[in-house]
């Protein structure tokens, strides 16, 4: 049994943010209905490495969702997206504000026709505000959340993380926002409602004590390399074969442990290092122990010192370590999936992991336009569709 078996979402937005909420949706049982425009499709089609034309990113991102070809702007497609949304449980849209008003597919008219409709919102700034009108991208607001200025090394070029991560956590904070709207639909009354996504404010959510550090000492937190400001030890330590490891010893017991590892008896029993405050003040000491005896051993030699020592350590993991790790495959993240066009493909699985309702990949991430033909029987929209 799927948890969210009979839940239909129509999902007119394109590339990363409001595809990703999408995609979670339809891993769990949802019946995705993807709106592409007819000849090119979603972008994300043709975004990173393709084979035999087609991103094998596209393969991730849109497994499990049919594919219908509309012309957004034209009457014939925009009556047609009427005609969806009437029967839609859930819209997800990711343009920038007003354009769906535009094309007279606004959030008044939609739910005019479906009150018990939910729309996902998800834009750069939001449906509100001063800076509403400005177009957004994860990228801005990553920026604009605070995350940019905190990552990259000291008195460097603030750099991304290597994924569109604003863009993912818009994604989620939808799920969240969908998740709760459907439950408070079904025990409160039966309407729908919008939920109204910023990608500034996905990422600011997640910026724990940026906000109240500032007010109540004036910190201005930026950027500290692989360290966690304020929390000691916690860091990346060079070992004797040009690898790196990591290690989190903040915790009090845990850092006893670790000094008792690393043969340093004076710091493990420091009465001013027993609790973080202390260890925070000594940081750059404790960092420097740590270093100078990893540095006399490899990587391996490293790690299995600390596990044997109950101290949490691991590597720094390439993708070809991932697809290979007993771990990953114990839990089903790498899963050999079919594609549309024939080939296999290792693919990520399914988070989160239920018990009862698990998610799964039902099929392959449809061609463009692939279930035209079956949604325009279903809908009884017009005989035009693209």
């Amino acid at each position: 049994m799927e948890a969210l078996k009979g839940l239909k979402v129509l999902e007119l937005g394109q590339l990363i943010a409001g595809p990703f909420a999408g995609k979670t949706l339809a891993e769990f049982g949802a019946d995705v209905i993807k709106v592409e425009p007819a000849g090119v499709g979603d972008p994300l089609r043709k975004w990173r490495m393709l084979r035999d034309g087609t991103s094998v990113w596209w393969q991730v991102q849109s497994r499990n969702k049919r594919s219908v070809c509309l012309d957004l702007r034209g009457p014939e497609g925009q009556e047609a997206v009427r005609a969806l949304a009437a029967e839609a449980d859930v819209l997800i849209e990711n343009f920038k504000p007003g354009t769906l008003e535009g094309w007279g597919l606004g959030w008044e008219r939609l739910h005019a026709d479906n009150p018990k409709l939910i729309m996902l919102r998800i834009s750069g700034y939001g449906q509100t505000g001063p800076y509403r009108d400005k177009p957004g991208f994860g990228v801005l607001g990553e920026a604009m959340g605070g995350l940019r200025h905190l990552t990259g090394e000291p008195g460097r070029v603030p750099v991304r993380v290597g994924v569109s991560i604003g863009d993912t956590l818009a994604a989620l904070h939808g799920v969240i926002g969908v998740l709760t709207a459907l439950r408070h639909r079904e025990v409160n009354g039966g309407l729908g409602q919008v939920v109204d996504v910023a990608l500034y404010e996905a990422v600011f959510n997640i910026m724990e004590s940026l906000v109240p550090e500032y007010e109540a000492f004036g910190a201005v937190r930026g950027a500290a390399g692989s360290a966690l400001p304020g929390i000691a030890p916690t860091n990346a330590y060079p070992s004797n074969d040009g690898q790196y490891v990591l290690i989190a010893g903040n915790g009090d017991s845990i850092f006893k442990r670790l000094m008792k590892a690393i043969g340093r008896p004076d710091l493990e029993n420091d009465a001013a290092l027993a609790h973080n405050d202390g260890r925070v003040q000594r940081v750059e000491e404790i960092d420097a122990a740590i270093a100078a005896w990893t540095r006399d051993f490899d990587r391996d030699q490293v790690l299995a010192t600390l596990e044997a020592a109950g101290v949490p350590a691991g590597r720094v993991y390439t993708v070809a370590d991932i697809v290979s790790d007993p771990q990953y495959l114990a839990r089903e993240m790498i899963i050999e999936s079919p594609t549309s066009d024939g080939h296999t493909l290792k693919v990520p699985g399914v988070v989160p992991k239920l018990s009862a309702t698990p998610g799964r990949i039902g099929h392959a991430a449809p061609r463009l336009g692939q279930h035209d033909a079956d949604l325009q029987r279903g809908a009884g929209w017009p005989a035009r569709i693209d």
